[in-house]
């Protein structure tokens, strides 16, 4: 999957090629190429040119031991003193789409800022013997992947490593750091690097490009399309590019994948545009289109990327427009994400918990009617982190953060429980084996709000998440709890210690509360 035509280094070129992707078609010949280069992509006479600086770097953290290669263009028009408005780009697999060239024509007619641009190829850990033993080749393990290690990588580790750098005229190169002046990406697995890299971290990325984007099952990016309609909208704009002749290998469709994240983006409320054409796994037409693309992410700049509106129902029956969530002076119950747990039902479901706080786990008790008290959780083979009674108060639901399941129990009259099973099905941390979902709470249409490593995953009564709402970045809710007036106030409490609110217009149910008949789901 790695473009290596469009690389300008022959030295990047020899140093990588053993990652190229083999099922990457054959390049046309220049003559056949329906996409040809625009005057933007080509020298043009009296335009200043940039320095391109070319160093190797060795990760020592995020990814120990990898080396790459890197690229950095500096333009003639930058001047250290204006570098707090200095833009950035970030392109994975190196140069590419005649990088250097564009920038050095579009920044003269100033159809974009002053901007520097940083070109880095995935990490190899190399072979001690080359002849008796293979190298490490980093590429998919660092760009297929889901998570944040590649963009934690790009802002603690090889970013500082750029500002270390000079041009050949003493400039020191710095750049801003405000993550409104900061545009990724790049080609096939690069590109979905680079969508990674915004989704983690819509602050520091909002601009994003890709061409051929890898939005397959090879490390989980085929989920991006589910995950795009559920989260609550990131500030993001983005442009997509592929071709209809993408192969479709044992990972998936390149080409409808592309089609199911554009559509997906435009569902989330998302700014994105694209451009579809005829070729395959290549870079061609990603070549033409580079000059416009810059344009378009850089529009309108400095004025901030925003997050848009959400075709998605539930949060459009929840969220209150303009309502984020805020810290909690004075969270009711204190901070301890036991308080509703301990006084669910009057004490008739408890969870005999062990561990420090925010990773409690333990067994769910009950005493039937006049009986004696009896636990679940041996025969089901899980975990109880916390409990929460339904709206219509029959079902006992039940947390395994170790897995993506919440059971669900009937609440026999008796207060007795049966026909346990795996219900509520929840999405998962990539990082992780299970969901780490904590406390849990209800509203009184019926859907179920769980604490989990991802945020605040809402359902519906049919088992399915609908919504997820992540805190503020780095935060982990661990409990929930509803307050304020007609308990309009959601609450999550976090692991660290922090709590932090937000009014919605769902209303919420807390234990003791009378129980109520919510409507039937749409199955």
């Amino acid at each position: 999957m790695k473009l290596l035509s469009t690389l300008s280094s022959l030295a990047l070129v020899a140093t990588f090629a053993a990652t190229a992707d083999t099922l990457a078609r054959p390049a046309l010949a220049q003559d056949n190429n329906p996409y040809p280069l625009t005057a933007d992509s080509k020298p043009q006479p009296d335009v200043p040119k940039g320095e391109v600086i070319h160093f190797r770097f060795t990760s020592p953290k995020v990814f120990p031991g990898a080396i790459r290669n890197v690229e950095v263009y500096v333009p003639a028009q930058y001047k250290p003193e204006n570098a707090a408005t200095t833009c950035l780009y970030v392109n994975q697999d190196g140069q590419q789409w005649h990088a250097s060239t564009v920038f050095d024509n579009l920044i003269a007619k100033k159809d974009i800022p002053v901007t520097i641009g940083v070109f880095v190829t995935p990490g190899e850990v190399q072979a001690k013997d080359g002849k008796t033993a293979l190298t490490r080749y980093n590429r998919s393990y660092e760009y297929d992947g889901l998570g944040p290690d590649y963009v934690n990588f790009l802002l603690t580790e090889l970013l500082p490593a750029v500002e270390t750098k000079k041009t050949t005229d003493g400039r020191a190169v710095h750049f801003s750091h405000n993550g409104n002046d900061h545009a990724i990406g790049g080609s096939s697995s690069g590109g979905v690097a680079a969508f990674t890299a915004a989704w983690e971290r819509p602050d520091q990325f909002p601009r994003v490009f890709t061409v051929v984007g890898t939005y397959v099952g090879l490390r989980g990016a085929d989920d991006y399309s589910t995950l795009v309609r559920k989260y609550e909208p990131k500030p993001l704009r983005l442009y997509l590019n592929d071709g209809s002749n993408d192969q479709n290998i044992y990972a998936g469709d390149w080409w409808m994948a592309n089609q199911m994240m554009e559509r997906a983006l435009v569902f989330g409320g998302y700014e994105v545009t694209h451009e579809w054409g005829t070729l395959g796994h290549d870079g061609r037409q990603g070549d033409m289109l580079f000059p416009d693309v810059m344009r378009y992410l850089w529009k309108d700049w400095p004025a901030p990327v925003k997050a848009g509106h959400s075709r998605n129902d539930m949060m459009n029956q929840i969220l209150v427009d303009g309502e984020t969530w805020q810290p909690a002076a004075n969270p009711p119950g204190g901070d301890s994400p036991n308080a509703a747990i301990s006084a669910l039902a009057n004490g008739r479901f408890t969870v005999e918990q062990t561990g420090k706080r925010g990773e409690e786990h333990g067994r769910i008790s009950f005493q039937p009617n006049g009986g004696k008290r009896k636990t679940i959780g041996e025969g089901d083979q899980h975990v109880a982190a916390s409990v929460t009674l339904s709206t219509d108060q029959t079902q006992l639901y039940v947390t395994d953060s170790a897995t993506r399941w919440i059971w669900a129990y009937q609440v026999q009259p008796d207060g007795s429980l049966m026909y346990g099973q795996k219900y509520y099905w929840l999405h998962c941390d990539d990082n992780a084996d299970g969901s780490g979902a904590g406390g849990m709470t209800v509203d009184r249409d019926g859907r179920l709000y769980v604490a989990t490593a991802l945020g605040i995953q809402v359902c519906d009564q049919a088992g399915r998440v609908n919504v997820i709402l992540p805190l503020p970045l780095g935060e982990r809710p661990s409990a929930l709890r509803w307050a304020g007036p007609d308990n309009t106030i959601l609450y999550a409490f976090c692991t660290d210690g922090k709590a932090f609110q937000r009014t919605l217009k769902a209303k919420g149910v807390n234990p003791g509360d009378s129980a109520s008949k919510p409507a039937p789901p749409r199955l």
